[in-house]
C-alpha cells in the first residue's frame, strides 16, 4: 500500500485558510488537540513557495521537526539541506514518487493551488479540516475553482471548548483506509455549553502557516498547523 497524501488545514467556517493579507491569527487553539500526535502522523511535508515564505519570516529556519520538507517554486533556486529540498521539478511527479516510497503519511501542507493541481492529478487521498468558527468575508480559499470532486465523511470530531469542528474526508478511489481523526486528547472536551450560556473563550491564537490543524495547515497542524496556503508555489 502506497502512502497517503492528505491535506491538513484549518479553514475558516466560510471557506478561506488565510485572511486577504495571508494572517492567520484567526485560528483559535484547543487544549484538546494534541499537536505531536498529529506530526507523528506524518514524516514528509510538501508545500508551495509562499507557505515556506511564511513558516521562514515566523522564524526558525523553515524546517519542521521529524519531517523532511519539500518546497516546490517556479522561482526559488533548486536546492537541498538536511530537512528542507527545494525544486523546480513537477509537483505530481514529485509527489508520485514520495507516495511510492515506504515511510508515514505526507502532509499537503499548502496551499490551495498546489492542492488542486494534485487533486486534479488524482494523487490526494484524504481531505482533513479543522473548521474554525469565523466568518472571514474574503482571503485565501481553500481550493481555487476547479473541477468538482465528491468526497467520503470518514470522522467527525466537535471541539466544544473552542467551537471547531474537525472534519476527515476520503477521496474516492484512493490510497490506503478512510482517516480518521486520532490527535485530539481525550477527556480535555468539555460538553457543549447550554443554550443562552456564554461559552469560554478558547485559550489563545495562533499565527503558524501550520494551519492545519491545526496550519492546517500546518498545514496541519499550520500543520503546520498546521496554519496552509495559493499562490503559493
Amino acid at each position: 500500500m502506497s502512502r497517503r497524501l492528505r491535506y491538513q488545514v484549518a479553514v475558516s467556517l466560510d471557506g478561506f485558510i488565510a485572511g486577504p493579507n495571508g494572517d492567520f491569527d484567526w485560528i483559535v487553539m484547543d487544549p484538546s488537540i494534541d499537536f505531536g500526535a498529529l506530526f507523528s502522523e506524518f514524516d514528509t511535508a510538501v508545500m508551495g513557495r509562499k507557505t515556506y515564505e511564511v513558516m521562514q519570516a515566523q522564524g526558525g529556519d523553515g524546517t519542521m521537526p521529524g519531517m523532511e520538507i519539500v518546497v516546490f517554486s517556479r522561482t526559488l533556486p533548486a536546492m537541498a539541506r538536511p530537512g528542507v529540498r527545494i525544486t523546480n521539478d513537477s509537483p505530481e511527479k514529485v509527489v508520485a514518487a514520495l507516495k511510492a516510497k515506504r515511510g508515514r503519511d505526507i502532509w499537503l501542507y499548502g496551499g490551495g493551488e498546489l492542492f488542486r493541481s494534485l487533486l486534479d492529478a488524482g494523487l490526494v487521498d484524504t481531505v482533513e479540516v479543522a473548521v474554525i468558527p469565523v466568518l472571514l468575508g474574503a482571503g485565501i480559499p481553500l481550493l481555487p475553482p476547479g473541477t468538482a470532486t465528491k468526497l467520503i465523511l470518514a470522522d467527525t470530531k466537535v471541539l466544544p471548548a473552542s467551537g471547531i469542528v474537525a472534519l476527515a474526508y476520503a477521496v474516492p478511489d484512493s490510497d490506503g483506509p478512510a482517516p480518521r481523526i486520532r490527535y485530539i486528547k481525550s477527556g480535555k472536551s468539555s460538553k457543549p455549553s447550554k443554550p443562552g450560556k456564554p461559552r469560554k473563550k478558547a485559550g489563545g491564537t495562533r499565527r503558524s502557516s501550520k494551519a492545519s490543524p491545526p496550519p492546517p495547515r500546518p498545514a496541519a497542524r499550520k500543520q503546520s498547523a498546521g496554519k496552509t496556503k495559493r499562490k503559493r508555489r
